[in-house]
């Protein structure tokens, strides 16, 4: 494998000043197992909710994941929480595929991994209706998302 001196120092800035492990993956680097499981766990999330594909939820997200965010209706200047269990997830999801709708390819798909450990991880991921943090548990050797918290894109 051979690489640019470039890119080296922009990985050893990036690592020195703290930045998430995603950042070696993102530049080509090979991740371990655990990374590329979460990884894949997380772009199944966001590929669910964009493709409406809810076998993509029943693979990445555990049936007892708690979710809940915060978003501004419109109209309002404030936000307000709501919680999704994991049955509205999957009739979300199927709704999106019921709909027809698609998601533009130029909408936001990004993963960047927070920390894995050898049985959790956190992962960030930023799409068309905000930033989510997820937490994952490895389940039965299967990395699955157990929690979320997110918000809606920042105000203004």
């Amino acid at each position: 494998m051979t690489f640019r001196l470039p890119f080296l120092l922009a990985l050893l800035v990036a690592l020195s000043l703290g930045a998430p492990a995603a950042v070696g993956a993102q530049a080509g680097v090979a991740m371990s197992p655990d990374a590329e499981g979460v990884t894949k766990a997380a772009r199944d999330y966001i590929g669910a909710f964009y493709e409406g594909d809810s076998t993509r939820i029943v693979r990445s997200v555990s049936p007892t994941v708690v979710k809940y965010g915060y978003y501004i209706p419109k109209g309002d200047s404030t936000y307000h929480g709501t919680g999704m269990p994991y049955a509205q997830m999957l009739d979300y999801v199927r709704q999106v595929k019921a709909s027809g709708r698609s998601t533009p390819a130029s909408a936001p798909r990004e993963v960047v991994l927070l920390e894995v450990l050898d049985q959790i991880a956190a992962a960030k991921v930023v799409a068309w209706w905000g930033t989510d943090y997820l937490h994952l548990a490895k389940i039965e050797g299967r990395w699955m998302i157990t929690q979320v918290i997110w918000q809606s894109p920042p105000k203004d």
